[in-house]
């Protein structure tokens, strides 16, 4: 079920799920690196994945699409787009180290249903209280939503054993801080919209998640 790959002082495990989603996240990034090189392609490759398959607010409202689907299918694909390699790097590690967190307590059908549940809640909010005209793309939401989802069962585990609860909302007014410094450290251009509809869609379907479980 899980591949193992040797690392300094034990052994590095990632659910094949995971695994295959990092793949599915990464391949984009890394093609789009190569034709920014020159390697494969061409230095418009990026440009084009982003006019394509980025979150465009504007589409919600009276902006044209390049195609008839893409209102519907920029709610998915912006996730599976990056910045750039920092971007795209960060990501993963928080994928992996979290996600591997989420999957053990909620099985493969369990994390896909909270993970693209984020993915959707994240690009939702973002098109209702986002009106900027730059494209928005990462796995930010999806991550958020992972974040929602191990909070969520904190919380039910703290109050299962009688442990205080007040630690799970420290935690999210941590979050809200960090991402209020980070929109200033950016100059307003981090889609923290992206962050609170992700966040809220994971712990939402934690909770039905969580429940089909125990049922």
């Amino acid at each position: 079920m899980k591949p193992v790959f040797p690392r300094f002082g034990g052994s590095f495990e990632m659910p094949r799920l995971l695994l295959s989603l990092a793949v599915l996240t990464a391949l984009p990034e890394l093609v789009l690196v190569a034709a920014d090189f020159g390697l494969i392609g061409t230095g418009y490759w990026r440009s084009l994945a982003y006019q394509n398959g980025a979150f465009w607010a504007g589409l919600l409202h009276n902006w044209r699409p390049n195609y008839a689907a893409q209102p519907y299918a920029m709610f998915i694909t912006y996730a599976f787009l990056h910045s750039g390699m920092l971007h795209l790097v960060t990501n993963l590690v928080i994928l992996q180290g979290l996600g591997t967190a989420v999957w053990r307590r909620s099985g493969n059908i369990g994390f896909l249903v909270q993970y693209f549940a984020a993915i959707l809640g994240g690009a939702l909010v973002f098109g209702l209280l986002s009106n900027s005209p730059r494209p928005m793309v990462g796995a930010s939401g999806g991550l958020f939503g992972l974040v929602g989802v191990w909070l969520y069962l904190n919380l039910i585990e703290r109050r299962a054993k009688g442990r205080p609860v007040w630690p799970v909302f420290g935690m999210i007014a941590g979050l809200v801080v960090l991402n209020a410094l980070s929109w200033v450290l950016q100059s307003g251009t981090l889609a923290w919209e992206t962050h609170l509809g992700g966040f809220i869609a994971g712990w939402a379907s934690a909770m039905v998640v969580q429940r089909v479980r125990r049922d």
